[in-house]
């Protein structure tokens, strides 16, 4: 069942789903990112995240193609019904067709804003994110946090608050969130925030999902102690968790069509654990999907799943997941797994 729940101590309500876009302008057309907008909202989601860097595989080509697609949508919208969320690019991923090379210097994050305000053909953003962190952070595959991989010229997190609190100020956004962050660093922007009344994050958008529940070592608690909510993103794990790749392994999708695509779930445990996950669905009923997303449903601590799809179907399948409920001995069929191989694609 598609709810509305607090983000953060903010005033914003959001749907316990939010329809992804990083497929519009690269597997998805513009008429056909529509269609899946407005079926989200006829379906109750009223949440919407994008980036600046989208539709993913990030290339100069297609950049900001996502943010247009939803913009031409939401100029036809009752704007004030609709929570929209965006991300500004951090440094150090490439890219430097993207204003020189994105940084989280003040001038940079005020110029990306101002350019998606632009492409979305809106006043204000409600929920302006951070993508990545700008230090040096295991992510997107990475597992272990090695200091000797440090940049020497990252901006400090007062920095980046400051330039935000610009924004926040002119009334261009309207609360502030983070993505692919650490415990550390969670609790280094509230403290910062709190001492120089800077703005607060209220959301931390993170990879979470069957096969990557880094979520719950740490992060979990600091969350649910400083009222984060979390946005749980590739929920799927790029389509794996729907089982097309265990029967098969070239089934059309975005791990086998984009090359060196998703290298995080390319780790040796993943398949035998996705196999796993998809034969436990089978057993009681249930597609694969159906299983990963309700079980993320069931998690206290999840606020809003971020959903994505590339066609009606599949959109269609992932949100009716939301009225599912797991009975408690398939959740701890699911936990039975998850000892036997905890985060394999961490």
């Amino acid at each position: 069942m598609i709810r509305r729940v607090q983000l953060g101590s903010s005033a914003l309500q959001v749907s316990s789903l939010c329809l992804g876009t990083m497929t519009f302008g690269e597997q998805n057309t513009e008429a056909e990112a529509h269609s899946q907008l407005d079926y989200a909202l006829a379906n109750g989601i009223n949440f919407i995240d994008t980036a600046e860097m989208y539709p993913v595989p990030a290339k100069a080509a297609t950049q900001g193609l996502t943010e247009q697609y939803v913009g031409s949508w939401l100029k036809r919208q009752a704007r004030a019904e609709i929570v929209l969320a965006t991300k500004v690019a951090g440094p150090n991923r490439g890219m430097e067709w993207l204003r020189g090379g994105p940084q989280f210097t003040r001038a940079q994050i005020i110029a990306a804003c101002d350019d998606s305000l632009r492409r979305l053909q809106t006043d204000y953003i409600d929920l302006y994110q951070l993508h990545w962190p700008a230090r040096h952070v295991p992510m997107f595959g990475q597992s272990y946090y090695e200091p000797s991989q440090e940049y020497t010229d990252t901006p400090s997190v007062y920095e980046q608050l400051a330039a935000l609190d610009t924004l926040v100020s002119a009334g261009k956004v309207r609360y502030i969130g983070l993505s692919n962050e650490t415990p550390w660093g969670v609790s280094e922007f509230l403290r910062l925030a709190r001492s120089e009344n800077l703005p607060i994050a209220h959301s931390l958008q993170n990879v979470y999902n069957l096969i990557n529940r880094t979520y719950d070592y740490g992060l979990c608690e600091t969350c649910h102690r400083e009222q984060v909510s979390l946005l749980a993103y590739s929920p799927l794990a790029f389509g794996l968790l729907s089982g097309k790749y265990v029967a098969d392994p070239q089934a059309a999708g975005r791990m086998t069509q984009f090359a060196n695509f998703g290298v995080r779930y390319l780790k040796p445990a993943v398949p035998a654990a996705v196999a796993a996950y998809r034969d436990l669905a089978l057993a009681h009923g249930l597609t694969p999907s159906q299983l990963a997303l309700a079980w993320l449903h069931s998690r206290w601590y999840v606020a809003s799943t971020i959903i994505g799809a590339t066609s009606m179907a599949q959109l269609s399948e992932n949100i009716g997941a939301s009225a599912l409920t797991l009975s408690e001995e398939l959740i701890a069929a699911i936990e039975v797994i998850h000892r036997q191989s905890p985060s394999p694609a961490q």
